[in-house]
């Protein structure tokens, strides 16, 4: 398929971001205006014990940052839309600036209010008139009792600038200096071996080019472990000196304190997920048994079980496939979907310049947006669900609350378009037969052991690095190494031969610069498989619950807004209806397979 310029695209087919400015002249304008009133928030330095002035303050820093948040982000999905365009580029940057001169013209603003005593601050949240700022009153509240003195957080700061090395290390040398050997192909070609090739070659239908790949990938790691140990060593480290100072008595603890969540929700996850591996040692005794293979190997984990092709569709119907999935939360939030679609959410096919992927973004005030790049092909089909399920989170919350409280968490963030995913797929499957519905029961059972066990086995080894630390044992390449090798055979179990070069795979996840990022995956995809279930078999009752979670934007903490939809991260509940789920969809595929080949006979 030939790609299009983007004047070429018609325009039913694009985002209609005047929604935000009508043209290129309104956000001039914007922008000068903005440039020329920021400098009167400087006026309030040192007044905010006066109630009047810090009330004075606080409306005008919202308005001030509601006006740079819609210049930036039309700027931004302006470029978006092609890259290669200068005006775009040039608006972007200077959008860039004016967000790093009002960061530091408002920076007293944080350290004058946590100054106040804590009766003050929460007496102030306590006010009606500053009921839109309660929480981000009670956020500093929280944080006093980690804030040391003046002294102390100015050396804090200062050492801050060190802070991002590590990461930074590792983004050099994953993304400029590894070089990765060559992999010939089943045709016979020298293909360049990248980050993106390498899941491209793990699908390949040559078990031997698959190996290549693998070899390829993990050997250059393994050639440079010394150094990435002594790097991720140095992030941990970091990790417990910045707990330490704070006195927390974990890196764990000091980083789920940050989310406001408590670590006993990691743990959970932990446990739970840990009880229930023989679920996933079935599936991957399973996957060797249909790969037809005598011995299943980590690089044979992404084979397609099956052709997928039957399920690509044209644009307009997976649209109409969307919609028809999820008329089970009714017709008010089938309305917003249906406008999505047709009043200038969403900027559907690639073309030339546009950036890859697909997301949800806006500003409040202006309807979401999403970018998409569609191909026609089934993950798209999820995409389009996907990302629809971030553009109406963001919908409700931005009409319920307050500019300053409708911002939600990252921990919360992934849940409703995982939901509107297992809509869809529970739609599909409902009337799906033969390679397709194989497919389907493979697609989502791969969706739990890429996203419950992988990212919890991640998240086990992070737990794990970190306690070393803590405990005072040395990181090394080989402690960690076996670390990670040792989780590998807990969660795939024995039906896998576990490839010595796996034990290298810690040493290639970016997210672990990150620490404690990725529980939340798995988390979000539990939360996901309750709320849908709920939602299939309570209807229209239930969803007024799940509206009251996506209404909630970031007026709670993310637990208790969780809560609101019935769903208990800190029980036992959601783990187990997962588990359950996953196991349903193990027997139905297995069923299937059995009864496959006894019809073959």
């Amino acid at each position: 398929m030939k790609i299009r310029n983007r004047k070429d695209v018609p325009e039913e087919y694009k985002w209609k971001l005047e929604d935000i400015f009508p043209s290129n002249d309104a956000w001039e304008e914007c922008f000068f205006a903005l440039s020329e009133r920021m400098g009167k928030i400087a006026s309030y330095k040192g007044r905010l014990s006066d109630e009047d002035a810090l009330y004075e303050c606080l409306i005008l820093s919202t308005s001030l940052s509601h006006d740079l948040s819609r210049l930036y982000q039309y700027a931004r999905m302006r470029r978006d839309e092609d890259a290669r365009e200068p005006l775009y580029q040039g608006m972007t940057d200077r959008a860039d600036a004016l967000a790093v001169r009002l960061s530091s013209l408002s920076s007293f603003v944080t350290p004058e209010l946590a100054a106040m005593s804590t009766d003050v601050l929460k007496a102030l949240a306590a006010k009606k008139r500053f009921a839109d700022y309660s929480v981000m009153l009670g956020e500093i509240v929280r944080n006093k009792e980690i804030i040391l003195s003046d002294k102390e957080e100015k050396l804090l700061r200062e050492a801050g600038i060190f802070a991002d090395t590590n990461d930074e290390v590792f983004s050099m040398f994953d993304n400029a200096d590894i070089k990765f050997e060559p992999v010939t192909d089943d045709k016979g070609r020298k293909v360049e071996m990248s980050h993106g090739n390498y899941s491209l070659l793990l699908q390949n239908p040559s078990q031997e080019v698959r190996k290549a790949a693998f070899e390829s990938m993990f050997g250059a790691y393994r050639d440079h472990i010394n150094m990435l140990a002594a790097n991720y060593a140095g992030n941990v480290k970091k990790d417990w000196f910045f707990a330490k100072v704070r006195g927390f008595s974990s890196c764990m603890d000091r980083s789920m304190f940050a989310e406001n969540v408590p670590s006993a929700c990691y743990k959970k996850l932990l446990e739970a997920v840990g009880r229930g591996t023989g679920a996933m040692h079935r599936y991957i005794a399973l996957r060797r048994r249909m790969l037809g293979v005598k011995t299943l190997n980590m690089y044979d984990l992404h084979v397609p079980l099956v052709d997928e092709a039957k399920l690509a569709m044209p644009y307009e119907k997976a649209v109409e496939t969307v919609k028809s999935a999820l008329k089970v939360m009714g017709s008010e939030y089938s309305d917003i979907l249906a406008s999505a679609f047709t009043d200038g959410w969403i900027d559907v096919y690639e073309n030339r310049g546009k950036r890859s992927g697909a997301y949800s973004w806006g500003c409040y005030g202006v309807h979401p947006f999403v970018l998409l790049n569609y191909t026609e092909t089934s993950h798209d089909v999820f995409t389009i669900a996907h990302e629809l399920g971030h553009a109406i989170h963001s919908y409700y919350s931005n009409g319920n609350q307050p500019e300053e409280k409708a911002g939600y968490e990252i921990f919360v963030a992934e849940i409703a378009s995982t939901v509107n995913e297992v809509l869809l797929l529970k739609y599909l499957l409902s009337a799906a037969e033969g390679k397709v519905r194989t497919y389907l029961l493979s697609y989502y059972l791969d969706m739990f052991r890429t996203t419950l066990f992988r990212q919890t086995m991640f998240a086990e080894f992070e737990a794990e690095a970190h306690a070393m630390v803590e405990r005072g044992e040395p990181v090394t390449a080989d402690a960690l190494s076996e670390c990670y090798y040792a989780l590998n055979k807990k969660y795939y179990g024995r039906a896998v031969k576990h490839n010595d070069e796996i034990r290298y795979e810690w040493a290639r996840i970016p997210h672990f610069y990150s620490s404690f990022y990725v529980y939340k995956y798995a988390t979000g995809l539990t939360a996901a498989v309750a709320i849908a279930e709920k939602l299939l078999s309570r209807g229209a009752e239930y969803f007024e619950k799940y509206k009251s979670f996506l209404s909630a934007g970031g007026s709670m903490p993310p637990l208790d807004i969780l809560r609101l939809a019935e769903v208990d991260l800190e029980t036992d509940a959601p783990y187990e209806r997962a588990m359950r789920e996953f196991s349903d969809t193990l027997d139905a595929l297995e069923k299937d397979f059995e009864a496959s080949r006894a019809g073959k006979r």
